[in-house]
């Protein structure tokens, strides 16, 4: 299905969409890490949801989360948390449309030079959320989920994420096993970035992601921190997204999801210098302060 009245080339001579090949350009060359900012317009995402449900209340959060330094905000409709995911029918693509649709085209509006990535593994949605504004794809599945993903973003020419995710949204394993959780999710995600450029996605346009907390327990959710220098590919810019996680709360003593910025901050702090480009965050203003310490330290920056 074609994008709804846009061809690749308006897309691409958007402010945001320039900006955001500038900065994905920055994080490949190693300069310093891009902070995006996570924003869900759902009823019930694991650490936030409700609170910007309201399009007033999402607009202004995505002001506050750029001028708290948010490189890049990821919207999102529809809650994926592992926990609960699973055992419920996917949200019907109406239905998430409705909630980041207007969302996006607000924000786009208000802040048109800020990226919006949209958290969707739908290619309907995609498409919509590209033509309201968005400048990047977040697709948890890799571009498995729906066999129209792929076509959708290469005819598009936007970025996409792929992340490492065991099994289909809907099918993640109750008691994953690895023989080796570093090797496996080498695998898959160089495989699924070559099955994205088999359908026209340019290799500088993908960014990968570990999937922390996707179908792994929390030992496999530490060993990957641990080993994430492992998982870091030239081609590719590599993405975390640790923050509020429930493997943090496991550790810290089960906090509520708002409560555990020390847990989160460390995971940031310690996969930026295992080689992370991207920090996928709730809490923008502490974890772009801990992002920017962290560079200081081991990017070598100059003053």
């Amino acid at each position: 299905m074609p994008l709804p009245s846009l061809s690749a080339r308006e897309i691409a001579a958007r402010p945001s969409s320039i900006r955001l090949r500038q900065l994905l350009d920055l994080a490949r060359r190693g300069e310093r890490t891009l902070v995006i900012g996570v924003l869900n317009v759902t009823p019930d995402s694991f650490s936030d949801g409700g609170q910007f449900f309201d399009l007033a209340d999402a607009l202004a959060r995505a002001v506050q989360m750029q001028d708290e330094g948010a490189d890049i905000l990821d919207v999102g409709g529809e809650s994926t948390r592992p926990a609960t995911f699973a055992t419920r029918a996917p949200l019907d693509p109406q239905e998430e449309q409705r909630r980041i649709l207007p969302v996006i085209a607000a924000i786009a509006s208000r802040l048109p030079a800020l990226p919006i990535s949209t958290d969707t593994y739908k290619a309907v949605v995609a498409r919509q959320a590209i033509a309201a504004g968005a400048a990047m794809i977040n697709d948890i599945s890799a571009l498995r989920a729906d066999p129209d993903m792929g076509p959708t973003v290469a005819e598009a020419g936007v970025p996409v994420c792929l992340m490492h995710l065991p099994g289909l949204p809907t099918a993640l394993p109750p008691s994953p096993v690895y023989a080796d959780i570093i090797g496996d999710i080498q695998v898959y995600l160089q495989a699924q970035a070559r099955i994205a450029q088999g359908f026209g996605v340019a290799a500088q346009d993908i960014v990968i992601d570990p999937g922390l907390g996707f179908g792994k327990t929390v030992a496999h959710n530490l060993e990957i921190l641990r080993r994430l220098d492992e998982l870091t590919d030239p081609a590719y810019p590599l993405l975390v997204g640790a923050s509020r996680k429930s493997f943090l709360g496991k550790i810290l003593g089960d906090p509520p999801a708002d409560d555990r910025l020390e847990g989160t901050a460390a995971t940031v702090a310690l996969a930026i210098a295992k080689g992370a480009a991207l920090v996928r965050v709730h809490d923008v203003k502490f974890m772009t302060r801990v992002a920017r310490m962290t560079d200081a330290i081991v990017r070598v920056l100059s003053a």
